[in-house]
């Protein structure tokens, strides 16, 4: 394997920075900026979500402090109220204006290039299927029924955790989203963008007693073939199971 291929991280690293003396230079172009919100209209079922309910008694460092990962979940539905408040806390609307709505989590340049694929297989009264998040309704839209825990499974790796999880999120990017303004320094910005998503998520989980953990050794292009998606125009970037702790 070439040097070029060995190092294709530090090399990115490097072409990516910016320096005083070489900012990229370009306009914006306003009439073909992207989409904010991707939603899919010909959904075999929508599930509009609840408003969220939250505890007001819930001490924010205890959940900060008692924050981890853990990997065994016993065969138990989560409610829906507890992935109605893990979709929320993740991407949902706070502050809404005519042009433009603040979420859950930042965003470099507020063009949120993360959507999330909540694949779900034991959740009380919602059917086993591929879902899509659909932020500004605050809703699911059922992509494909089924059981796809073995296929997420083996697209972490082979690993358990997806199988036994009561749901696989999974986080994608829409390149083109945050490259309209970024250029190739979007990828920067993007993976930042997971991250904060993936913290919240653990955050939530631990606030409603629930055991999480991310992965990020994935089968790229198999986890795109199970969500339909291109792996270019818009790719997985991450996923965080959940499930009743064992």
């Amino acid at each position: 394997m070439s040097n070029h291929l060995d190092n294709y991280g530090d090399n990115f690293q490097q072409k990516s920075k910016y320096n005083r003396e070489n900012l990229p230079q370009h306009r914006l172009d306003w009439k073909n900026k992207p989409e904010v919100y991707k939603t899919y209209p010909n959904a075999i079922e929508t599930i509009k979500l609840k408003n969220p309910e939250f505890d007001k008694d819930l001490s924010f460092w205890k959940v900060v402090l008692n924050r981890k990962s853990t990997r065994n979940y016993i065969y138990e539905p989560i409610s829906q109220l507890q992935l109605n408040l893990l979709l929320f806390g993740m991407s949902g609307l706070t502050r809404i204006f005519p042009q433009f709505a603040f979420r859950t989590v930042p965003s470099a340049g507020g063009l949120y290039p993360i959507e999330i694929y909540p694949i779900i297989n034991n959740v009380e009264d919602i059917d086993q299927g591929i879902y899509h998040y659909n932020v500004p309704d605050h809703s699911l839209e059922l992509l494909k029924g089924g059981d796809s825990r073995n296929n997420i499974a083996k697209g972490c790796l082979d690993q358990k955790i997806a199988y036994n999880s009561a749901v696989s999120f999974v986080w994608t990017a829409v390149i083109e989203r945050s490259k309209w303004k970024y250029l190739q320094r979007c990828y920067r910005y993007i993976y930042l963008d997971a991250g904060h998503i993936g913290q919240n998520f653990y955050l939530i989980a631990e606030a409603l007693d629930l055991g999480a953990c991310t992965i990020g050794a994935i089968y790229d292009d198999e986890i795109n073939e199970i969500l339909g998606i291109d792996g270019i125009n818009e790719t997985t970037l991450y996923v965080g199971v959940v499930g009743k702790i064992r």
